[in-house]
């Protein structure tokens, strides 16, 4: 019975904060706590991710002149130049080697020198799959014949068929917007609200940032407290059935 009534409150409380979440245009000018960030960004630590590499980065933006600097960056959109903080997540393909071995060592810790079967197929898949998956070349030449290598295969038996720089590419932005919707989520937990931005120039932001050429913008995230004016209309959704199938 206990148990049953918890899941219902869990259910209550998740169902309030889904429908709380709003993509706010302006944001109140004082009333504001970063601590809801740094709580919030912890959370979207722990979101899914592909195999666990984890190749994101989440850059906070709270000082004026860079807080003016986005809102340019984000064409002058309301909730970019009235949010108090701003959170971009970035993805960061070029750091699969350091993150591979991260999860390499930590399973190694793990499992010790004798691993079980397993604790070496996880070693195995960290140590060799991943590289092979993700060591792609400008030109695409190793993405090619990987695809032409999983495409002989899948003649004869199911292949993840998503094998090229681009397809890691599609990958690991999926991976980073899951962490994105756990924030947001997060953020209206703690009484805060937030708006992901798709009207942006990435170019300057990279250079706000000073982010290195292989890193890309997945999402500029307003944050802040709303204000009645900040949310612009009634929420729309198309029907169910156009949508579940």
């Amino acid at each position: 019975m206990i148990e049953n009534e918890n899941q219902n409150l869990w259910s209550a409380s998740f169902e309030s904060i889904v429908n709380q979440r709003r993509s706010v245009r302006k944001f109140h000018p004082e009333d504001y706590d970063p601590a809801a960030v740094t709580e919030s960004l912890r959370r979207a630590q722990l979101a899914p991710n592909s195999s666990n590499m984890q190749l994101w980065e989440f850059y906070r933006v709270s000082d004026s002149s860079s807080l003016k600097a986005m809102g340019e960056a984000c064409l002058g959109q309301n909730t970019a130049m009235t949010a108090r903080e701003m959170v971009v997540v970035v993805v960061r393909p070029d750091l699969w080697r350091q993150r591979a071995q991260a999860n390499y060592d930590h399973v190694k810790n793990v499992h010790g020198d004798r691993p079980s079967f397993r604790g070496q197929s996880a070693l195995d898949y960290y140590g060799k799959l991943m590289p092979l998956l993700y060591n792609n070349d400008v030109l695409g030449i190793r993405g090619f014949f990987k695809k032409m290598y999983v495409t002989f295969l899948g003649l004869k038996r199911p292949m993840v068929r998503q094998v090229t720089g681009t397809d890691v590419r599609i990958v690991v932005h999926k991976s980073a917007a899951l962490a994105a919707q756990t924030f947001m989520l997060s953020m209206v937990a703690e009484g805060h609200d937030t708006c992901p931005v798709e009207g942006f120039d990435s170019v300057r932001v990279k250079k706000i940032l000073q982010l290195p050429s292989r890193a890309e913008i997945n999402m500029v995230i307003t944050c802040g407290k709303r204000i009645p004016e900040g949310i612009y209309g009634d929420r729309f959704r198309v029907p169910s059935e156009w949508v579940v199938k």
